[in-house]
């Protein structure tokens, strides 16, 4: 297919109308290309323009029982900044990154950041342009040594948190945290930015062969888990990608149970299949659309989704006495997708996020069940109240004897370990007394010094 192919299909029965118009604030220019204008009877109007990224949108009084939209957003967001970290803040790290390789759990327990409200892991490797790396559930921060060259922080925003507040939110409290870490030196660019729709339809998302997809990636492949379909992946490992794929099953094996309450607000009933499609946008194809800064990219989502759903990629209903596959009605499904709008409320938030990274307690219970069982079993008890009790029993016992080996008492073979898994997840400050006033007077000398210079 050639790159002057046009999108020629038709608009979902039911719609009262199409409308194409530019994104309000949107700033930036492209190429010339040729904009489809698709109108209810599914005729096609081609129509030439000039400038900024365009969108195709359908109004949402065509949700029906063919295609139901739950929940629009970015799912995940990928940063970079300019700038400089602080010689004691790099120095600082430097000795984390050391207590977080130390073979001794007491002292990798201690590599830990705190900082605006978040108590980051500090991770034992890193990578050569970026050697140090804090974590939690909202960011992932990697943070490069001095250097003009290299930015000096790439930030990864997770979808979790995504899910609880609007990206330029969240970019706004990570600049504070960067803030110190560092000196800034520019806005925030955006290295790649996910864009996700949840819906629900009851279409066949197996009914069609890969020739059903038109599209610029390389690659098309369907997925299945125990011969069940899960769904399709277009493109991946390119600067564009997308994912069409079963996010109900999806989030049975991540846990993502965060979502739920989301989708029942918007009318999503449990015995209904859950579907997602989701673009992956590299910071090429936005660098190519003039769009560098997370103010443009968000300013211009209605024009990203649609070149990613009518230009990059289209699904067709393939007619074999066609050969030229431009030609090819649009699939009915594909309509409903390439016409989001992304100005619409369908981003619907969850304030109860919070940034530890923590397993459910069901997990968590159930491996606990499972080492009961299998003592229980070994020892032939089927007593309930002689398990427990004997279990107990045997585990202080084995506490005893791995803190006895270790030259601790059995609580405080213990305690080392819950100091290890609130590093983890992020839930526990292990810094010791001596650490913790030295880091308040740096961080009452940060203040001074910004106040002096007027800041």
């Amino acid at each position: 297919m050639s790159n002057d192919d046009s999108l020629i299909g038709n608009v979902p029965d039911g719609c009262d109308s199409v409308s194409s118009a530019l994104p309000k604030t949107a700033t930036v220019r492209l190429s010339d290309r040729e904009r489809v204008q698709r109108d209810p009877d599914g005729q096609t109007n081609g129509e030439t323009i000039k400038g900024t990224l365009v969108s195709n949108t359908v109004p949402y009084n065509c949700n029906s029982e063919y295609f139901k939209l739950l929940r629009i957003g970015v799912d995940s967001l990928y940063l970079s900044y300019q700038g400089e970290l602080f010689p004691e803040v790099k120095e600082r790290l430097v000795k984390l990154k050391q207590l977080a390789q130390h073979p001794e759990a007491d002292q990798q327990a201690q590599a830990q950041y705190a900082i605006a409200g978040h108590i980051f892991e500090v991770k034992d490797k890193g990578s050569s342009i970026f050697p140090y790396v804090l974590e939690d559930g909202a960011f992932r921060i990697s943070l490069s040594r001095t250097s003009k060259k290299t930015p000096m922080a790439y930030v990864k925003i997770s979808s979790r948190y995504l899910c609880s507040v609007k990206p330029a939110e969240a970019e706004k409290h990570l600049r504070e945290i960067l803030k110190e870490l560092g000196t800034l030196d520019s806005y925030a660019h955006v290295s790649r930015i996910d864009l996700c729709a949840d819906f629900v339809s009851p279409e066949n998302m197996e009914s069609w062969g890969r020739e059903g997809w038109i599209t610029r990636g390389k690659k098309i492949d369907a997925h299945a888990v125990n011969e069940k379909f899960t769904g399709w992946s277009i493109g991946l490992g390119g600067k564009i990608s997308c994912r069409l794929y079963n996010k109900l099953l999806e989030i049975h094996t991540s846990g993502r149970t965060d979502l739920v309450p989301l989708w029942k607000e918007t009318g999503w009933q449990e015995d209904e299949p859950v579907w997602r499609v989701e673009f992956q946008l590299m910071r090429d194809v936005l660098a190519e659309h003039g769009l560098i800064s997370l103010d443009t990219v968000l300013a211009n989502l209605n024009g990203l989704w649609s070149y990613a759903s009518t230009e990059w990629l289209r699904l067709t209903l393939p007619n074999p006495d066609d050969q030229t596959r431009s030609r090819w009605p649009i699939h009915p499904l594909w309509g409903y997708i390439s016409s989001i709008d992304w100005e619409t409320d369908f981003n619907t938030l969850s304030r109860s996020f919070k940034p530890e990274r923590l397993p459910e307690d069901k997990r968590i219970l159930t491996l606990g069940i499972s080492s009961m069982a299998c003592f229980m079993a070994k020892h032939g008890i089927t007593d309930f109240d002689e398990g427990l009790d004997r279990y107990l029993l045997a585990l202080h016992q084995h506490l005893y004897s791995c803190g006895e080996f270790m030259g601790l008492s059995a609580e405080d073979y213990l305690l080392e370990k819950v100091r290890l898994r609130g590093k983890e997840y992020n839930t526990i400050l292990n810094i010791n007394e001596a650490d913790q006033k030295r880091l308040e007077v740096e961080r009452a000398a940060k203040d001074y010094r910004k106040a002096s210079e007027g800041e």
